[in-house]
């Protein structure tokens, strides 16, 4: 649904930080980021989380419940929880501890569980978003499984980030469409109409 904004919509730049995410963690998940690279990490996903909750609270001003609730609860959880998160595995590492992430099972099972809850409402939005937000559902399922064991590190790895990286490139063409689109007042970038109107 169409919002009517004081501003402009913020929903574009929260998009880009979303990439940023996905894109960070498929490295992650890829197997491509050695451990000193896990507080760079941690910096940018600071960023996106100040990206990410100034998004929520504006879009939550101009009443859109939907985009406004998941930023913000991405800015506080996928963004600033998962950077502290991030920093102190590097650290256990460094001081030679194996972190047990079998609590952060526990814990992106309430974010795999409220995505899955509210991703109906996304059926208003623009069949790329309702896209994005699927895969991003699968995505934290299968970290809940790969942290509680339940899903074979071999498989879950590389099903999550690949997701993660087709997530980042649709969350990149949406921001890009709605920026572009808005600015020339026409389709620059198609964006396919939502699945209920």
């Amino acid at each position: 649904m169409a919002q009517e904004h004081t501003f402009a919509s913020p929903a574009p730049a929260g998009l880009g930080a979303l990439a940023v995410a996905c894109f960070g963690f498929a490295a992650v998940f890829l197997g491509w980021v050695k451990a000193e690279g896990l507080p760079i990490l941690f910096a940018w996903l600071v960023g996106g989380g100040v990206v990410q909750y100034t998004v929520a609270v504006m879009e939550l001003k101009d009443h859109n419940i939907t985009g406004g609730n998941v930023f913000l609860f991405f800015s506080a959880f996928f963004m600033f929880g998962a950077s502290l998160s991030v920093l102190a595995k590097f650290l256990m590492i460094k001081f030679g501890m194996a972190p047990h992430v079998y609590v952060e099972g526990w814990t992106w099972m309430a974010g795999a569980g409220f995505l899955t809850a509210v991703t109906p409402a996304y059926l208003k939005s623009n069949k790329l978003i309702f896209l994005l937000v699927v895969l991003i559902d699968i995505v934290l399922w299968c970290i809940v499984g790969l942290d509680l064991g339940k899903m074979d590190p071999a498989v879950g790895k590389p099903i999550v980030g690949w997701l993660l990286v087709v997530s980042g490139w649709i969350g990149v063409y949406v921001a890009g469409a709605v920026v572009c689109n808005t600015v020339f007042g026409r389709v620059i970038y198609p964006i396919p109409a939502p699945f209920v109107k």
